[in-house]
């Protein structure tokens, strides 16, 4: 018999203590549990990010089986919201083994359907599942974060751009970027743009760059303070996936975790190449589950309580002090142990890849202009 989850009068809001959030884990690693047991890199990313999230130090390895009713009935108290969040991590911790095996995937459907979730990127699971690549990134882009596309959601991208759609021929959209190197020093948009000139990146409605909709997220960069190495764009998209309460913002997480950790995905977001072993890097388990502290933690304006940062329109902010949109948003420090394990900003050694270091200086000399990084170093 399924689970009878709560009506608004009798949900639970508060924190989850110590026991409900080691069940919570419990549930996730028992749902994605290969045949030989969990690996240690599962371990590592569960432990991080639920001592990121929840404050509790939990050690995966001691934690009890939990079925899928008996996690539902855990969760019994729990709105709908965080229950999507559990079946994210289910996701999240089945799309970090290589391969991925068939049973794990039907596994993180059953737990999902006992708490009473239906997730569209559970298509892209089973397909990465049965080694269907070509499937899956069909299965991203139908139900990722471009689903359901609507004028609505390019006004914010200055373009008629839909989805991760390329403007290479737009002057008017090139312009408007440049401008922001005539704003004043400290606010966001000059921020933006000096981290596009350090790393000669070209800008949107230019030829050879980035879709609007993806440049959507280099104002993230500037904004939380995160480098641009292949590393920095899992904390970033960590970020904007935890902030964003609709379940597409999951999505981008997810295609990230499959360009840049198994290589499921060849491409994607118009731009992004796979390159994979980058979240199991040392300190990367630390710094992704502070990113998405730090994403849960922020806010969107006018008291909304979530935001979806790539459908903020960034040119009606720029002009104002970066500490000041860093406050509109409710934007926290990252924690010491994040920076400890190799979390930098864009502006700092480690901050840019030797690739955009030499497309930095090489833009520069065909400007004719002195090249410089802004502190950022390789």
């Amino acid at each position: 018999m399924p689970v009878p989850f709560p009506t608004d009068d009798d949900v639970d809001l508060n924190p989850p203590a110590f026991e409900e959030s080691a069940t919570n884990a419990a549930g996730i690693l028992c749902a994605t549990r290969p045949e030989g047991g969990n690996t240690e890199f599962q371990h590592l990313l569960m432990q991080a990010t639920f001592e990121s999230m929840t404050g509790h130090v939990i050690d995966t390895q001691a934690l009890p089986d939990v079925s899928a009713v008996q996690s539902a009935h855990n969760l019994r108290f729990r709105n709908h919201g965080f229950r999507m969040r559990m079946v994210h991590m289910m996701v999240l911790s089945a799309l970090v083994l290589r391969p991925l095996p068939e049973e794990v995937a039907e596994r993180v459907v059953e737990y999902s359907k006992e708490l009473g979730i239906t997730d569209d990127l559970l298509a892209a699971v089973r397909s990465f599942a049965s080694s269907d690549r070509a499937m899956a990134s069909v299965d991203f882009e139908r139900n990722g974060y471009t689903k359901g596309w609507s004028s609505d959601r390019s006004a914010a991208l200055h373009s008629e751009a839909e989805g991760w759609e390329s403007a290479p021929d737009d002057p008017i959209l090139a312009a408007k970027w440049n401008d922001l190197g005539q704003l004043r020093n400290g606010t966001l948009g000059r921020g933006v743009h000096d981290f596009y000139q350090a790393r000669g990146f070209s800008y949107p409605g230019q030829p050879g760059s980035a879709p609007p909709l993806l440049a959507q997220h280099d104002w993230v960069h500037v904004l939380a303070d995160y480098g641009t190495r292949v590393e920095a764009e899992l904390e970033v998209f960590a970020f904007i996936a935890r902030a964003n309460d609709d379940p597409r913002g999951f999505s981008l997480l997810a295609m990230v975790v499959s360009l840049f950790e198994t290589g499921y995905l060849a491409d994607g977001a118009g731009l992004f190449e796979a390159f994979p072993g980058q979240l199991s890097n040392d300190g990367m388990t630390t710094r992704i589950g502070d990113a998405m502290r730090r994403g849960a933690l922020s806010h969107g304006l006018s008291g909304a309580p979530d935001v979806d940062f790539m459908n903020v329109d960034w040119f009606a902010v720029a002009d104002k002090p970066l500490h000041a949109v860093r406050e509109m948003f409710g934007i926290v420090a990252k924690s010491d142990e994040a920076v400890a394990a190799g979390s930098v900003g864009p502006w700092e050694p480690g901050g840019i890849s030797e690739a955009q270091w030499a497309m930095g200086q090489a833009r520069a000399d065909q400007l004719g202009i002195a090249f410089t990084s802004f502190g950022a170093s390789v």
